[in-house]
């Protein structure tokens, strides 16, 4: 893989090979941008590039410095993650003293912060200090989907990557051109930024299941209450599917999205393409204001679970509301 290979990234790709073929690297970058859009990818392979001997654009992929990247083997690139909701101070002072020990040498190193919003205010000012004065060579990536969290004085220490969001268009071109299922790929790209994220939801084994599933109580919850009921109880919450619930939302959102779409005349914008059919048949059965409050009836339940009401009551809860309109 290759910078190149990050699809839709033009701004930061033109960023970072200007740096590695310029030679000019900035001792610190933010990659802001939503998630699913390749930001951990096109850090990774810019870290290579850093580590790379052979120098370029690239990564050769050939020297020792690749091949230990590649086997997970390179001592000098350190990552650091939340430890459960933030990134605390003791995190950022292990990193310091990890580097403090092994700055000997002329050779690079480089660590990663992911979710680098979630940083507590005293690890963000204590790693202030540290892109203040920079161990060089030292290079830090900080990837971010909110940039405008990171303290000020930090973002003004860094060089800035954006990473855009991709048209749903492009992506379900680019996924189908892959062999992906037009009907799976339709629905992938519209519950992330980009391709990256779209992969993943294709990738996950259940992502077909749970469409089918969206599919069926999409239709049962409006004609159907009692059938919509069972078909919960025994293929949503008998089953592992029940660990996908908000995938699950989501996915009734657009479905009742596509209902208001039909109305509109915007056949070419439906989602559950393959559904056409039933969906010309019950979309005028109730006015675009109707099927808006069945959306937001699925997004309170969303809301309500993650506010830890119990995923069954919630659910029950929002079939009674979607029966009732």
């Amino acid at each position: 893989m290759s910078l190149e290979q990050v699809a839709g990234q033009w701004k930061a790709q033109r960023i970072l090979k200007h740096a590695l073929q310029s030679g000019k690297i900035s001792h610190a970058y933010l990659f802001n941008g939503p998630s699913g859009t390749g930001r951990m990818a096109m850090a990774r392979e810019f870290a290579k590039a850093l580590f790379c001997t052979a120098g370029g654009a690239d990564a050769c992929g050939e020297c020792l410095e690749c091949r230990k990247f590649e086997h997970g083997n390179q001592t000098d690139l350190t990552m650091v993650a939340p430890e459960g909701q933030s990134i605390k101070i003791d995190q950022i002072r292990e990193l310091q003293r990890d580097f403090s020990y092994r700055n000997t040498g002329t050779k690079r190193k480089v660590y990663m912060i992911e979710q680098a919003d979630k940083m507590t205010v005293q690890a963000a000012n204590s790693l202030l200090k540290f892109l203040e004065e920079p161990l060089s060579p030292v290079v830090a990536i900080l990837i971010t989907d909110n940039g405008q969290a990171v303290l000020p004085t930090i973002r003004s220490r860094t060089q800035w990557v954006p990473f855009l969001p991709m048209s749903p268009e492009s992506m379900l071109q680019k996924l189908v051109e892959e062999g992906a299922p037009q009907a799976l790929a339709r629905a992938a790209v519209q519950l992330t930024s980009g391709l990256a994220g779209a992969r993943q939801f294709l990738q996950q084994n259940q992502f077909a299941e749970i469409r089918n599933l969206v599919i069926q109580l999409g239709k049962e919850s409006l004609t159907r209450f009692t059938a919509a009921m069972i078909t919960a109880q025994q293929q949503l919450f008998k089953t592992e599917l029940v660990e996908h619930i908000q995938l699950l939302l989501s996915l009734l959102v657009i479905w009742f999205k596509d209902l208001i779409q039909f109305q509109a005349g915007r056949q070419d914008s439906i989602v559950f393409i393959d559904q056409l059919d039933w969906i010309s048949k019950h979309a005028f059965n109730r006015s675009v204001a109707q099927w808006v409050c069945c959306m937001e009836h699925t997004l309170e339940a969303g809301k309500r679970m993650r506010a830890n009401v119990a995923p069954q009551l919630a659910f029950e809860q929002l079939l009674v509301n979607l029966q009732e309109g």
